[in-house]
This record gives structure tokens, C-alpha cells and sequence, in this order.
């Protein structure tokens, strides 16, 4: 670019050169012929001379055009990146795998990929608005500090919408509607529970610092209710008999029952005894530095154009690729 610049610097300041030595020789010619009449071939030539000066400013004025059109298309190349951040750890939403199978996008500053609904969301949005995508990995804690930072554009990672969160940033519109569920063993002493009610006197977990946990696991009367970091966490858990049952969303229990045959899935939603939370408790969004209207205004676009059987079509086939169902 520095070297474009230069070339066309010289050029003109050539050019402007050029250019007084023109005006000096016009000047004297004219001056020679102060006292006389022009003769017919005189003015012809001064005519001739003009139209010389003129064609030459117009080559030039389109060498400058040619060259800054060029760097502005070259610029026009380099797409905007958009920066995501999730966990890389919470199936079916997002996962990580060795590979780029299924269309797993790389890992900033990591040799693994990442995968899952919320890849899929992110690689959708980015191709709509034209952006490249980059995928950052981090903890579920330090999401939210990231997007306030500017260290990443959005957040898409299965975030429930909440009024808590909405004083830290901004969220579009749900990009996923998720109801709440209870996983169990299949021969365990709450298999057959029909409510939160049932669940009474339970050991139940769930991953710290979501709806589930802050909300949820209150409700359980006389619950023993340990907090675990991750959504993988709170499966072992289960898998391991350190608790009796855990709390989470329904397609994080679809999921969680592929890869683990020995669980079952009990929903509440629609009877007296179900979970009782809001619809912004349930509705997943993707969250954005506080003010970011125009990169709002955008995802929310691409969103309008989608419906919940779109949603329900994505995630479904999230949770048929996920590493551990196979």
C-alpha cells in the first residue's frame, strides 16, 4: 500500500513539474507576440497547446482514480471477522472435536474445532452479513466479561435471557426456545417422579450460574442442591450416583440421554407440578456489548427470517453429530 502511494505521489508531484515548465513556455510565447497580431497558425498552435494541457490533467486525474479505486477494492476484500465466544463444552449447543467434520469451525489459537447449535447459528450468521467467523473458546463465568471487554463481538452459548444478565448486555431475539427438564437413572428412586414435588429430600445438581441452578433447584422442597461448574460436570455426576438427578433444558437432556443410554428424561412442562419460570428464563439469546445496535439490529435480521421449526430442525441435528452419540 505504502509503496502504491508513493509511486502515485511522484507521479503527480511529475506532473505539477511538467506543469510549470508549461506554463513558463505558453507565458513566453505569448509574451513574444505582445506587440503583434496572432497570426492564424499562431493560435492554432496555442490552441493545440491548451488541448495538450488539458488532455494530460485529465491522464493523470485517471491515474488517480485507478489507483485509489484499487486500493479501495482491495480493501473491500478483507471481510469483517466476527468473534464468538462460547464454551466449547456444553452439548448440544457447543462442542469440542479434533476435527472439521460436519463443518466445525477452528478454534482461535487452537489446534481443536468447534461444533454444535450454536456453531451452527454463528456460521449462518456470518454468511448472511457477509463476515468471516472466528470461535473463542472460553469458561462459562468468563463470558459475559468478554463481550463487555470487547475482547469478542457476541456471545452464542445457550445464555438464557435474564434480567439479571440484561444490566450487564444487550440480547437479541431468542435464537432457540428451550423448556426445562429433569434427567434421572433409569433405576433410580425418582424414575417415576411426576413433579418438583416428587423430587423432594433429592440430591440435585446442576451447572452454577444458570437459570437451572439460580431459579430451579430452590423450588425442590428439602433439596440438597451442590452447584457444578460445567454442564459435562453435572452429567458425570449423575453417571458417577454422586446425586439423584439434574436440572437442565430439553435439548441438553435429549443430548445428555443419547450419551447416556441409563438416563431418562422426565418433563414437567404443562402440569401443576412443573418448574415454575418465565419466558425469559427460557428463551436462549445471543448476547452483545451494551450499544451495539447496529451488530444487533443485524443478527436479529437473519433471526426474523428463521421460525422455531427451523430452530427445533437445527438443533436436532446438532444433537444426531454430537461426538457421544455415535
Amino acid at each position: 500500500m505504502q509503496k502504491r502511494n508513493g509511486a502515485l505521489s511522484s507521479f503527480v508531484r511529475s506532473f505539477f513539474v511538467s506543469e510549470k515548465i508549461l506554463e513558463r513556455f505558453t507565458y513566453g510565447d505569448m509574451k513574444g507576440h505582445m506587440d503583434e497580431k496572432y497570426t492564424f497558425q499562431e493560435e492554432t498552435k496555442m490552441r493545440k497547446i491548451k488541448m495538450w494541457r488539458m488532455m494530460t490533467v485529465a491522464a493523470v486525474a485517471a491515474s488517480m482514480t485507478c489507483g485509489v479505486f484499487g486500493v479501495q477494492s482491495v480493501s473491500a476484500d478483507d471481510k469483517k471477522t466476527l468473534k464468538v465466544a462460547m464454551e466449547c463444552g456444553y452439548a448440544p449447543y457447543n462442542w469440542t472435536q479434533p476435527d472439521d467434520s460436519n463443518g466445525a469451525v477452528q478454534i482461535s489459537g487452537s489446534s481443536d474445532y468447534a461444533y454444535g447449535y450454536d456453531v451452527m447459528m454463528a456460521k449462518k450468521i456470518a454468511d448472511e452479513l457477509g463476515y468471516d467467523l472466528e470461535i473463542v473458546k472460553l469458561d462459562w463465568d468468563s463470558l459475559v466479561p468478554a463481550v463487555q471487554s470487547g475482547q469478542v463481538d457476541c456471545v452464542i452459548a445457550g445464555q438464557s435471557i435474564t434480567k439479571e444478565r440484561q444490566q450487564m448486555v444487550d440480547f437479541t431475539d431468542p435464537y432457540y426456545y428451550a423448556s426445562i427438564i429433569t434427567l434421572v437413572k433409569n433405576d433410580g428412586d425418582y424414575k417415576d417422579a411426576a413433579s418438583v414435588e416428587d423430587l423432594k429430600g433429592a440430591t440435585v445438581t446442576s451447572q452454577q450460574n444458570t437459570i437451572w441452578y439460580d431459579s430451579c433447584l430452590p423450588q425442590i422442597p428439602d433439596g440438597n442442591i451442590p452447584a457444578q461448574e460445567s454442564a459435562p460436570a453435572m452429567l458425570v455426576a449423575l453417571e458417577a450416583g454422586k446425586c439423584d438427578a439434574v436440572v437442565t433444558d430439553m435439548p441438553t437432556g435429549k443430548a445428555a440421554c443419547v450419551a447416556y443410554p441409563d438416563f431418562k428424561l422426565l418433563d414437567f412442562t404443562g402440569t401443576d407440578g412443573e418448574f415454575e419460570v418465565s419466558d425469559e428464563d427460557i428463551n436462549i439469546g445471543i448476547s452483545l456489548k451494551k450499544g451495539n445496535d447496529e451488530l444487533k439490529d443485524a443478527i436479529n435480521g437473519v433471526l426474523s427470517e428463521m421460525t422455531e421449526d427451523d430452530f427445533n430442525k437445527m438443533m436436532d441435528e446438532a444433537i444426531s453429530v454430537q461426538p457421544l452419540s455415535e
